[in-house]
Parts: C-alpha cells; structure tokens; sequence
C-alpha cells in the first residue's frame, strides 16, 4: 500500500475524486456560512420560484435536476417549514404549483448574501477568467439539454 500522502496526488488524476472533494468543501463552507438548516437545493428551489412563480413540482425537479421522489421531499420539506406554499394547478387538478410565502421570501433575502460569500470563498485563489472557466468546464461536464 502506497504511503497515505501520495493518495491525494494520485487520485488527483481522475476526475471524479476532484469533483467529490471540491463538494465535499462546498459542504463544509455551505456549513459554517450559510445554514445548516437549509441545503444549497432547497436555496436553489426557492431561487427558482423567485424567478418563476406558479411552476409546478415537475417543472421544479426539471429546473434542479432532481428525481420525482427527491423533488417531492424537497417540496414537503419547504412546505413544512412555512417557505413554499402549494395551490392547486388550475390547469391539471392533479397537479400542485408553487410559490414562495412571505418567510420564504425573506429567508431568500437573507440567506443570498452567505451563498455569494461562498461562492467568494471558494473561488478566491481564481481569477475571475479562471472563474469563468471553471463553470464553463463544469457546465460541459453535464449532461446538455435536450
């Protein structure tokens, strides 16, 4: 077995090692700076019905790129938590849509500055060409939308 220290220059090389560390350190500063009651999806989600008040739950999962059963966890979650609000959808009965309530709102409000003091923080050593590319390299990693 190699010795300890030249694992993380070994799995350097691979992808995927890179991706989970640099989530596992989104989490960590996610922790210490933002919330550890509210995930950065469930930040996201309420972005999302910001943006785009009235989209129902499927809509939702589509826009943060989660499954049917995660989406809807997601939403009881933020609907428990007095955030989002769920009407009937006026044009499917079987389904619901979305908005954000007033506490909704203001925790947006509040919380948007300590997710921008993240995105700081774990950006800081890059340029903002560096910045730019990063996102765009990670964008392309991602499957395109079809």
């Amino acid at each position: 077995m190699p010795p300890k220290h030249d694992v993380p220059e070994a799995l350097s090389r691979f992808t995927g090692s890179l991706v989970r560390r640099a989530q596992q350190r989104h989490v960590a500063v996610w922790l210490s700076e933002v919330s550890a009651e509210i995930t950065s999806v469930q930040y996201a989600a309420l972005e999302v019905l910001q943006r785009t008040p009235g989209v129902n739950q499927r809509q939702l999962g589509d826009e943060l790129d989660v499954d049917r059963s995660t989406i809807a966890d997601l939403v009881a979650r933020l609907v428990r938590n007095e955030l989002v609000e769920r009407k009937d959808d006026p044009v499917d009965k079987r389904s619901y849509v979305l908005y954000l309530t007033s506490a909704g709102k203001k925790q947006l409000a509040t919380l948007r500055p300590r997710v921008e003091e993240v995105e700081r923080i774990l950006t800081a050593r890059l340029t903002h060409e560096e910045r730019m590319e990063l996102r765009r390299l990670l964008s392309t990693l991602l499957p395109s939308e079809e």
